[in-house]
């Protein structure tokens, strides 16, 4: 198993090494960069969202989704082989599935903003801006329970703990 989440993460690697190649080799949006602001010199205005998005856009979408993968498979790395039980690996793919729902509407609400040019408001934020900046934490939530909640079970249990401070004692006794 230890071998095939290795392969797992050189995958997704590769993968996002050759989307990134493609988004270098796009062709280049006029503006991409912004134009002046006309009344606010050294102030920078956005060009057409969705003309800088069109040949990239889903690329993009793909880059961002391989890293929440990438994220939830070096969590799983983390963790010894003997504790990545069927209950982790449903608790890791629930946790992706959950990242990959908040991005995908933080995507989906960007685009129809480009199409419609309306957006609702949410806490503040345009609808997409207000998934990004809650959202965004609201992904690490499952991991950072995991982490606490499953410390003992996953992470580092008594048994481990007590086989660490033998090897401490067993140092000091060779001092």
């Amino acid at each position: 198993m230890h071998r095939s989440i290795i392969h797992w993460i050189f995958a997704i690697c590769t993968a996002m090494g050759l989307i990134l190649l493609a988004i270098a080799l796009a062709e280049p949006t006029p503006n991409a960069g912004g134009l002046p602001h006309p009344d606010y010199p050294g102030m920078v205005i956005g060009g057409d969202g969705a003309e800088r998005l069109a040949d990239i856009g889903i690329l993009a979408f793909l880059f961002q989704s391989l890293l929440l993968l990438l994220i939830v498979s070096l969590s799983i790395l983390g963790i010894s082989e003997e504790r990545r039980s069927p209950k982790f690996m449903a608790y890791m793919v629930a946790s992706f599935i959950f990242m990959l729902f908040i991005w995908w509407q933080m995507y989906s609400n960007h685009q129809l903003f480009l199409e419609t040019g309306e957006t609702g408001y949410f806490l503040g934020f345009p609808t997409a801006t207000a998934w990004q900046v809650y959202g965004t934490w609201l992904c690490a939530i499952p991991l950072i329970i995991l982490y606490s909640v499953g410390f003992r079970q996953f992470v580092f249990s008594e048994e481990d703990e007590a086989k660490f401070q033998a090897l401490l004692e067993e140092s000091r006794n060779q001092s």
